[in-house]
């Protein structure tokens, strides 16, 4: 009797293991984003095959997470929500006592792995407002409102004080589509840039110099063609070299020239559009466009507050990820070092980019059976 149960048991574990959870669709237009970034990387990294067998070693940890998540019911990661938020703040405030960095404080060195604990906040920022708001009656109200604020004001601050100003907004952005696909009122959400548009003057004097310097670089960066300019203008050259069919695959000179700086991470995507030119960037844009409409259709289908919150601010953020970089290599937004996702060379970042989508997948596997 007992032997029957437990191969009755081990016969429908193995049925769960073998039952796919991943939706092919996303995932085949994530492999082929991924494809194409370690193409554009080895030609970025002058073929230096180092960088690409790194970066498709990160792909496999990434592709590891993903399945991992796809196969958790999302009622188990809402009950995990608070525990992976909490070690999230926890792991940045470690970063404020030990953490190291070029000019700033935003990896922790653990001796046996190197990460960015910020990037976690990109996954546990939404899943936390999510989370808070599923148990409330929607749309939320001011007190509802406030307390998302404090969810999203502490991960944010912390990074900002790093100082990585470009990941705290995009941690903030994260956590305010989720409150902004929960309802919110149009004249609630006015009302809220009305406010963040009012203390921006406030927010100018607490930036690093730096930081200035990149907004002003934004409005004019002829002002200093040699200098803070540098980046942009290299940029934009690049782009516009690359014209209607691109110069050709490892044949763009501003990166092998080390015109362009940060080749192979923030502005890989100017080495992509030199090289593989307007017909290369629109087709590596309509995967994006595709990744993300994917993403909200998941969300759309999605059969609970938290689970349609979550999967709607993850692929809504992407779409923030894909936004800013593109503005910012073509001098359309401020320099602010936002890494192309899954094409630019960084290890945390494609990790918990797929990670985040196999969090979707779980979502899309699991929608029927959702309470």
């Amino acid at each position: 009797m007992i032997d029957t149960r437990l191969d009755r048991l081990a016969a429908a574990a193995l049925r769960q293991l073998r039952r796919p959870r991943v939706d092919l669709p996303l995932l085949l237009a994530l492999v082929l984003v991924a494809c194409i970034g370690l193409i554009t990387l080895y030609s970025a990294g002058d073929k230096d095959a180092g960088i690409v067998l790194n970066q498709g070693a990160r792909f496999l940890m990434g592709g590891m997470a993903l399945v991992a998540m796809s196969r958790i019911p999302p009622a188990t990661l809402r009950n995990w929500t608070p525990w992976f938020y909490a070690v999230g703040v926890v792991l940045l405030v470690l970063v404020e006592l030990f953490g190291e960095g070029r000019g700033s404080n935003r990896w922790l060195d653990l001796k046996f792995v190197r990460f960015q604990p910020s990037e976690l906040l990109k996954l546990a920022t939404p899943m936390m407002v999510a989370w808070y708001l599923h148990a409330r009656t929607l749309p939320p109200d001011w007190r509802d409102l406030f307390m998302v604020a404090v969810i999203i004001g502490i991960p944010a601050g912390l990074i900002a004080e790093q100082p990585d100003l470009g990941t705290s907004l995009l941690v903030a952005a994260s956590g305010a589509f989720a409150l902004f696909l929960s309802g919110l009122s149009w004249w609630r959400i006015g009302g809220l840039i009305g406010v963040a548009a009012a203390a921006a003057p406030v927010a100018w004097h607490f930036l690093h110099e730096y930081q200035r310097n990149r907004v002003r670089m934004f409005m004019d960066p002829e002002s200093d063609p040699l200098g803070n300019g540098w980046h942009i203008i290299q940029s934009e050259i690049a782009v516009g070299a690359g014209g209607i069919f691109g110069k050709g695959w490892h044949e763009g000179s501003q990166s092998r020239l080390e015109f362009l700086p940060e080749h192979t991470t923030d502005f890989v995507f100017s080495v992509f559009s030199e090289e593989f030119g307007l017909i290369g960037v629109l087709l590596l844009i309509s995967l994006y466009i595709f990744i993300i409409g994917r993403s909200l259709w998941i969300a759309a289908n999605a059969k609970d507050t938290y689970s349609r919150l979550l999967a709607g601010a993850i692929g809504m953020s992407f779409f923030v990820y894909v936004m800013v970089n593109g503005g910012m290599i073509t001098g359309l937004l401020p320099v602010v070092g936002v890494p192309l996702p899954l094409v630019s060379y960084g290890g945390t970042s494609v990790v918990s980019l797929l990670t985040g989508f196999g969090v979707l997948m779980s979502i899309h596997a699991h929608r029927k059976l959702v309470r």
